[in-house]
Formats: C-alpha cells, sequence, structure tokens
C-alpha cells in the first residue's frame, strides 16, 4: 500500500519530497512477502466468500463485481509503469504470472449453491470465459490431483476462470519502491517511527515524527506536510500515538497463518491452478482452503491452506506485548463486545492452534485424497490483524476487510485491515487521494495524469463492457496475460 501511494503520488507530483521508513532492513518483509500471503490476484474468480447465499436461496454477486474491477484497475496502474519501465528489466513476469482459478465444491447442497453462482456471474461480461462441471472427467483435467482417487460417487463441482492470475507482492512492492528511488524517493531502512503529533492547522498542518535509527541508535526529527501509515498491523500503534479523533475506538485483533508447502517436483508439476473452497463453520474469510499454484522468484510451487493461528502479536516480527499495549480506554469497549459477538472464531483459533500434523493432513486430504505427509512441511505466514471498531448496536464488531481512517484535515491517513488487500491496493489508494486530497484530484492536471495512468478512471469498467474489452486487450498485452 505504502509503496503505490508513493509511486501514484510521484506521477501526480514529481516534485513533491517523498519519504518511506522501514523498520525492517528491506521493504516488503512483513504481510507483502511471497511466502506470507496466497499471492492471489483477487478478482472474485474464485473465492466463495464474495459472492454470499442469501436468505432466499439466492446468489448476492454485488461485491464480486466491484472486487474484479478493482483489480482491473490495479492492473491498468501496473501496465503504465511497465510501460514505461518503472518496475525493472524482468517485470511483469518477475511478479505476475497468469494462472487458472477454480471455486471447488463437495456435497448437493454446495453443488447448488456453485451453481447458481455460476448463472450470476458468468452472463456478465467481466466473467465472461467462466466454465462450470460436475462431470469427474472433465474435473480431472482441470485438477488432476484433487480428483486422484476421489470417490466416483461424491457429489462435487468447479468453475474455471482461465483468465486468473498469480501475484509475487513482495516482488511487486520491491521493484515499486526501488523505481521510486531512482526518481528521488528517499528509503530509510531499519528505521522505527517512535511517535507521530501535529503541529499544525489547516491546508498548512504539519506532522512531527520522532524517529529512531535502529543501527546507530540516533533518534531525529522528522516534519512532514502528510502521513501515511501503511505499516501492517504497525498502523494501529502509530494510529493510536497520532491522537487524531477518527482514529479512537479502532483495536485490532491478530491472526497468524500457516502453509503446507508441497516438497515433492512430481506434485508441484501436475497442479496447475489456484483451487478454493469453502471457508469452515465460524472461520474467518481469510482461511478459506485452498491448494495454490505459486511462482516464486522463477519457481514453481504449491501450497495448500492457510491453516489459522493466534498470536498477540501484530506483526511476524513484532512483540507478544503488541495486542495489550494496544487497549486503551476508548477501545475496551468495542473489543470486548467483539468478543463476546465472535464465540465461533475463538473456538475455530483455538482447534487451529491445537492441530497436529495429522490433523493438518486431514484437511488437505479433504482437497488431495492421496495426500501424503512426507511431501509437505509446515511454513509459517504473515499476521493479519482484523479491524475491531465501535457500533452503535453492538457496541463494537469485528470486520475482516480493509478500513482507511483520514484525519478531517486530510493531513494523515492510516490503513487497517488485511482483505481484500494487496490486489485491490491501487483503488484503495485512489480512494485516499479524494479523501485527502481533494481540492488537488478534482484539478485538470491530476484527473488526466490519472486518467493516463488508469484509462477507465472515472468510469465503471463493470457497466461499460467495451471499455472493459478495450482495457483488458491492453493489460494482457503489456502484463502477458493473454
Amino acid at each position: 500500500m505504502s509503496a503505490t501511494l508513493a509511486a501514484l503520488l510521484k506521477e501526480l507530483e514529481p516534485t513533491w519530497t517523498i519519504s518511506i521508513f522501514e523498520s525492517l532492513g528491506d521493504v516488503a518483509g512483513e504481510s507483502s512477502d511471497a511466502w506470507n500471503n496466497a499471492g492471489t490476484g483477487h478478482a472474485a474468480l474464485c473465492e466463495l466468500n464474495y459472492t454470499p447465499e442469501k436468505a432466499d436461496g439466492s446468489v448476492d454477486c454485488s461485491k464480486a463485481f466491484q472486487i474484479n474491477e478493482s483489480f482491473e484497475v490495479s492492473k491498468q496502474f501496473w501496465s503504465y509503469l511497465v510501460e514505461r519501465g518503472q518496475l525493472g528489466t524482468s517485470a511483469p513476469a518477475s511478479f505476475l504470472n497468469p494462472i487458472p482459478h477454480l471455486s471447488f465444491v463437495r456435497g448437493a447442497a454446495n453443488v447448488s449453491y456453485l451453481k447458481k453462482r455460476y448463472e450470476g456471474l458468468s452472463g456478465h461480461h467481466l466473467f465472461r470465459g467462466m466454465r462450470y462441471a460436475e462431470n469427474a472427467e472433465e474435473l480431472a483435467v482441470w485438477m488432476p490431483l484433487v480428483m486422484d482417487g476421489r470417490d466416483r460417487s461424491e457429489k462435487v463441482a468447479a468453475t474455471r476462470m482461465a483468465a486468473g492470475t498469480d501475484v509475487n507482492f513482495g516482488a511487486l512492492t520491491r521493484g515499486l519502491v526501488a523505481s521510486m528511488r531512482k526518481r528521488g524517493v528517499a528509503l530509510h531502512l531499519r528505521h522505527e517511527v517512535l511517535d507521530l503529533r501535529h503541529g499544525g492547522q489547516g491546508a498548512e498542518a504539519r506532522w512531527s515524527l520522532r524517529v529512531r535509527d535502529k543501527a546507530s541508535g540516533a533518534v531525529r526529527r522528522v516534519r512532514a506536510k502528510f502521513v501515511f501509515l501503511g505499516a501492517g498491523g504497525g498502523a494501529l500503534p502509530l494510529l493510536q500515538k497520532s491522537g487524531i479523533p477518527e482514529g479512537r475506538g479502532f483495536g485490532g485483533f491478530p491472526v497468524s497463518g500457516q502453509w503446507l508447502r508441497c516438497g515433492n517436483p512430481e506434485l508441484i508439476e501436475r497442479h496447475h491452478a489456484k483451487v478454493y473452497g469453502k471457508a469452515g463453520v465460524g472461520a474467518p474469510p481469510m482461511s478459506v482452503p485452498h491448494l495454490d499454484t505459486r511462482v516464486i522468484a522463477g519457481k514453481k510451487e504449491l501450497l495448500f491452506g492457510p491453516y489459522a493461528g493466534f498470536s498477540t502479536q501484530f506483526l511476524k516480527n513484532g512483540s507478544p506485548l503488541d495486542m495489550p499495549l494496544s487497549v486503551k480506554l476508548d477501545n475496551i469497549v468495542p473489543m470486548l463486545a467483539a468478543g463476546l459477538d465472535n464465540i465461533d472464531l475463538t473456538k475455530y483459533l483455538i482447534g487451529q492452534v491445537l492441530q497436529s500434523p495429522k490433523d493438518r493432513l486431514a484437511a488437505l486430504a479433504e482437497y488431495l485424497p492421496q495426500a501424503k505427509m512426507a511431501d509437505w512441511r509446515l511454513e509459517i505466514a504473515g499476521q493479519r490483524v482484523q479491524v475491531i471498531k465501535k457500533d452503535a448496536r453492538k457496541g463494537g464488531i469485528l470486520q475482516f476487510g480493509t478500513e482507511v481512517i483520514c484525519s478531517a484535515d486530510g493531513s494523515i491517513a492510516a490503513l487497517l485491515g488485511a482483505s481484500p488487500g494487496a490486489s485491490t491496493s491501487v483503488s484503495i489508494m485512489l480512494d485516499l487521494l479524494a479523501r485527502c486530497f481533494g481540492n488537488r484530484i478534482e484539478a485538470p492536471a491530476w484527473k488526466a495524469k490519472l486518467k493516463e495512468m488508469i484509462p477507465s478512471y472515472g468510469e465503471s469498467l463493470a457497466k461499460d463492457a467495451a471499455l472493459c474489452e478495450r482495457v483488458r486487450a491492453r493489460t494482457g498485452e503489456v502484463l502477458g496475460l493473454k
């Protein structure tokens, strides 16, 4: 998110001074790192949580259309940068690869749901090309490992979109930052923001940040007209230190993740898809099981998961005190209320933490009936801090999404939450620009530049099939997705 915002602002205002402060020794070491996330180009092609079944049995596709269009916006911006050589000579294959996206379900009720989902999506131009199958022979072609050894009497179904992608968000982030550094953006590694204070009013508002160089221990003051807190799980403590009223009442609930990583080259080679299923009862949306083909550092990989866990750390490299220290007088009621309202989630996490290798293998066997533990090893993924916020009716709610908090004067913004995250980063940052730089985003110069970077800017791809086709033809050519 921070790299995306820096890239957008550098295009819109090349003379502005931009600095990035990173606590680790390199960028993208936390949630953006390839091994710390699913690497899915989230476009609602296979993610069933974006198409919930309503009480009357119909399927709501509105969120899927929104997510799909947001990913198209991201691809447009990446294409713009690739065309100008601003993501490295190896781009785009270094961060983006075509991988089919499949939704896979078991049982008569789930098959009925998937067929209704298919009917609701496939007729729309955003999802043109979606295929549906219940036939075991066809499914075995799409996902041979999933069908090998499966009881042919079991009721199963899947949808397939060939237009899916695998994204290495770590490589993308590093490419964005490297490009920004060449254009004058200052990157300060191993620098920790200790505190920040507001130091002005209105258009001339200034922020004073106290920053520590972790290598030397030296502490200095940095003044800024605008501050973005995009530190993943570390954004909440910084938001609280800012003291802005808009940040009061927010809390965080961390959920850790684990993967099973395949070490058998034969299995890796036979599978070529991202196969998403349905989340278990009480499981958070980010814990939807999936069997993923990945491309990391030019090498094909195969992962299954995620298996959830719990840690009080807000970052993978954080402290066990992160969550306890985030509890304040203004958020303790929302946090307690959200906890009482999510007993099923607590039970689910306890069950996940207590899982044995045999339990994890049993979960894998639902997708790979012939799975052998010898072919897999456990990998620790990243931390996700879900948003807890005030709610007038319940006192507090747990939100499985992304929340952008901006001050009234637009001088500071923070990004909290996880899903849908990186795939829709460009759309989220465009929304942030509108909220924090409203006087500029309406100016002809910014509008023209945004239209140059994102040809669909200000228009709806979901409503304009011809525009969607033109945009996809261009990005497909530039990004190697044809």
